[in-house]
């Protein structure tokens, strides 16, 4: 059994230090009716049994932790009510013809919607009106596998990014009013786009000098079969590439922004099936660095940020989650690593890091 996605839930990250309170949902992703595990002080405290009939390749909670989405090979999506260590099926919605790949919440400002991407080559953003979920948009303007999707922060408006095997991003979006329109960037990754990740609505520096009013700039990371990470950002109605990031040597497999409070400081991670996990710092100058995380003994599938953009998660083909936190000194060490089959995690005899 291999380790799928990985997603924190919200507001509960605590004594970071000590690593109290964190919650952090993990999917086993190649077991048939597998399980999905929440690890709280790095040791499971609940399962869900999802029941879908075949593998599942991603579960997110809401905004509030308080409802789990996953999706599975077996076409469908289901949604959870897990309140109190209780798990109740609230629905199971049909509506793709291929295994579905990955599900997405919208912020709770535009009401309970879910966006769902499948190898069908559709995006379908579901509506939850009245206790009942129903499909209210289609999007099916790509000519291969949809990969990846992720809403923009609510302060953009209602705004889904889309990445497919055609090697296109499309961006779709909508003022509320029933209609959709899109935009596609053609040509973003040679091969395939495999992830998508936006950066925060927070202007870099604006905790530090509160008196800008600069708005930020729309932004989002994507990673694909071309080995690259590429920022890209809204400039005169239209998305251009603003930054190629090379480090890694095979497909990139997961890209993650992490959230800001606004410090002069933006930072992005990268894992690849070279085996590598790569932290790329922007300190405002415009100019990215990079520097190894960890070279893993397997791919490394999902890199997910703790709400506070302090601690990272990372899963993959070695059975193993890992927890990395960044020190004063600027190295970034192993907290916790969670065996496949463990209950408990364990920190290492001697913690990995590595230096500048």
């Amino acid at each position: 059994m291999e380790y799928g996605d990985i997603v924190w839930a919200g507001g509960n990250i605590g004594d970071l230090e000590k690593l109290e309170s964190i919650q952090l949902l993990v999917t086993s992703a190649t077991a048939r009716c597998s399980t999905s595990l929440l690890i709280e002080n790095v040791s499971v405290i609940n399962t869900v049994d999802t029941a879908h009939e075949d593998m599942i390749h991603d579960a997110q909670l809401d905004y509030y932790g308080t409802r789990l989405a996953t999706c599975s090979s077996d076409r469908g999506v289901k949604i959870f009510d897990v309140q109190n260590g209780q798990q109740v099926l609230v629905a199971d919605l049909r509506g793709h013809e291929g295994p579905v790949w990955q599900v997405a919440w919208a912020h709770p400002m535009f009401g309970n919607l879910i966006a769902s991407c499948s190898y069908d080559r559709k995006v379908i953003i579901w509506k939850e009106t009245g206790g009942t979920w129903a499909k209210l948009y289609e999007y099916n303007n790509h000519d291969s596998s949809v990969n990846s999707v992720s809403w923009a922060p609510y302060e953009f408006g209602l705004m889904l990014a889309c990445g497919s095997s055609d090697g296109t991003v499309s961006v779709i979006s909508s003022t509320g009013d029933g209609t959709w329109e899109s935009k596609k960037i053609n040509n973003a990754h040679r091969i395939g786009c495999n992830a998508v990740s936006w950066g925060p609505a927070v202007q870099h520096g604006a905790l530090l000098d509160q008196s800008t009013s600069q708005k930020p700039v729309k932004r989002f990371v994507t990673g694909g079969c071309d080995n690259l990470v590429k920022i890209w950002k809204e400039e005169n109605d239209q998305w251009v590439e603003e930054q190629k990031l090379e480090g890694h040597c095979d497909w990139v497999r997961d890209v993650a922004w992490a959230p800001s409070v606004g410090l002069p400081r933006t930072v992005i991670a990268s894992c690849s099936q070279d085996c590598q996990v790569i932290i790329w710092t922007n300190d405002g100058s415009g100019n990215w660095t990079s520097k190894v995380l960890h070279k893993f003994n397997a791919a490394v599938w999902h890199v997910s940020w703790s709400v506070t953009g302090s601690i990272l998660a990372v899963s993959g083909g070695d059975n193993k989650v890992s927890l990395w936190k960044e020190t004063i000194e600027g190295q970034w060490v192993c907290v916790s690593d969670v065996n496949k089959g463990h209950g408990q995690g364990q920190i290492p005899e001697h913690t990995q890091s590595i230096t500048s």
